[in-house]
């Protein structure tokens, strides 16, 4: 950790030294922006422009889909697989292999600090997922060599080989059969970096610049970026799905909770990204602005921190649970936007049970088994991040209102606010008590949401924030990847969700819409369930467009 944190810490320095001398704020809003681009209003920290090595937030949910393209994508209307790099695809041996026929003349970015000599092939596939699965690999361990999301599926012990059969056909060998794999492929956590652009740096001995100065086969390329303020992306000229129709885009970071609202009322931003539910009625009543909802693949929660005593009783995690005023939670903090989670899946996903019931608020019933264990004055910390989300658009005040909950029962919350990778560093420290958070995915598999979040080894990899290890429920999950059959698969997914409703190593609490409120004049936004898509077809309709 201490060599990523590092890292993380020259990150800033970088970006103000590595490109132009900084610049004002007020960069963003220049009339310059107004007519060849637009600016996208969104929290969060910045801790890298890979993907590969983020857990979520800024680089995978906004990022992502502008720099990098994957080897599949997911249709956002659908829920299918579809071909990106990938143009089609082999399932063999069960499940255990999987073959990819390459795209051709898809060219990567030319930057300021890159100009590649060939176009994507299957060497840039291999080591794109070499770099993830194999320690030995010269750049693995550069920037830190954590790669939570693929850490927490254990893919460096199941992926045994990659190779390239031939400049266009990479093979996945697996150590066994793996019905999630194709899906995990299709996330934003999974990018096609250039090879050559690795060999460049490693020449000139630069290795850590790949993470910081990124090249990909995206829509749009990193032009510049702020410390804390904003990123301006830059049109991909050579984009291989055709020119994106805006020469530049601005994702300003300078501005939260009602300053970012201000800013689209004003027209400093022409998208506010996870607007509060609160303010909803702000942006339905003004005619120059549009809102996009739609259901979203996420859910949040609370984990409790099942290695700690007295959470490690599996009663008194149920007691606070009893205490917690779900449904006001959806009123104050979603106001309607979200539905009360019973498990940790969304209703949206095949493999939801039906049956899973929203745990009830009976504090005289908390009161009274906590009374059974003998406890009382409890005190726990409750961590908390500071930027909204797409599953929560106000942690601070969700968790207030779950501080008041149990104080009503007599435990003591002190709520204690952290940021980006630092909740993260927090967390692995191992005394933390209760931690409110959340998971969204860019994947409609429920191996996305069981793995990452409440595996034995998603503890290590630092996605598993109760740090619980149960060994059935660990079997489960990997029986339900041996079938390629829905049926069965649904059966052991349901099966795994009884363990969670009877262990409670987290409380599910609302699964919400996606929001997007936008100027009225931006068009060609797609809001995915997923994830944000590529800004590549967005234009503004007084001009159509700027040209390429």
């Amino acid at each position: 950790m201490r060599g990523l944190t590092l890292w993380m810490l020259s990150l800033g320095c970088l970006a103000t030294s590595a490109f132009a001398a900084p610049a004002p704020v007020t960069a963003t809003t220049s009339p310059d922006i107004r007519q060849s681009g637009f600016v996208y209003c969104v929290s969060g920290v910045l801790n890298t422009f890979n993907p590969q090595m983020a857990s979520s937030g800024l680089t995978v949910d906004t990022l992502a889909a502008q720099l990098f393209d994957r080897l599949l994508d997911v249709d956002p209307y659908t829920y299918r697989l579809m071909p990106e790099l990938a143009q089609s695809w082999e399932v063999l041996d069960n499940g255990a292999t999987y073959r990819f026929h390459l795209r051709r003349d898809v060219p990567f970015q030319t930057t300021r600090w890159f100009t590649p000599t060939r176009n994507m092939n299957a060497d840039d596939v291999v080591f794109s997922f070499e770099r993830v699965f194999n320690q030995l690999h010269p750049f693995h361990a550069v920037n830190g060599g954590e790669y939570p999301y693929f850490e927490s599926l254990q893919f460096a012990d199941s992926v045994l080989s990659v190779k390239k059969l031939d400049n266009y056909t990479v093979e996945f060998r697996l150590s066994s059969p793996d019905a999630s794999f194709l899906w995990h492929l299709a996330t934003h956590y999974a990018p096609i970096l250039s090879a050559e652009y690795a060999e460049r740096l490693t020449l000139a001995d630069r290795k850590e610049r790949i993470d910081r100065e990124p090249v990909g086969t995206g829509p749009f390329m990193l032009d510049e970026y702020r410390t804390g303020q904003y990123i301006r992306l830059a049109r991909n000229g050579n984009y291989w799905k055709g020119v994106p129709r805006m020469p530049q885009v601005v994702i300003d970071l300078g501005a939260g909770g009602t300053g970012r609202l201000s800013k689209l009322l004003t027209g400093e931003c022409d998208v506010l990204a996870y607007p509060a539910a609160s303010q909803l009625s702000i942006l339905r009543d003004d005619p120059r602005l549009r809102l996009t909802l739609r259901p979203g693949m996420n859910v949040a929660y609370l984990a409790f921190n099942t290695r700690k005593p007295p959470l490690d009783n599996v009663r008194v995690r149920q007691a606070i649970a009893l205490a917690i005023n779900n449904q006001r939670l959806m009123q104050s903090i979603y106001y309607g936007t979200a539905e009360t989670a019973a498990s940790i899946l969304p209703r949206a996903s095949w493999a939801y049970d039906n049956n899973a019931q929203v745990t009830e608020y009976n504090p005289q019933k908390s009161r009274e088994t906590l009374k059974e264990l003998g406890i009382e004055n409890l005190h726990f910390q409750l961590m908390v991040p500071t930027a909204s989300q797409s599953f929560n658009p106000s942690p601070l005040k969700t968790a207030e209102l779950i501080q008041a909950d149990l104080a009503q029962v007599g435990i003591q919350v002190t709520i204690v606010p952290v940021e980006g990778r630092f909740q993260e560093a927090r967390l692995m420290e191992m005394n933390h008590d209760l931690t409110l958070t959340g998971w969204a995915t860019d994947s409609n598999d429920p191996d996305s949401f069981f793995r990452p979040l409440l595996s034995c080894a998603a503890i290590r990899s630092q996605t598993n924030y109760a740090h619980w290890c149960n060994q059935p429920f660990d079997d489960l999950l990997h029986q339900a990847l041996l079938s390629q059959q829905l049926a069965q698969r649904i059966d052991v997914y349901q099966q795994a969700q009884k363990i969670l409703e009877q262990q409670l190593p987290v409380l599910p609490l609302a699964s919400s819409l996606r929001l997007q409120a936008y100027r009225y004049d931006i068009k060609g936004l797609v809001l995915s369930p997923f994830g944000n898509a590529s800004f590549a077809g967005v234009y503004r309709e007084s001009d159509q467009g700027a040209k390429p």
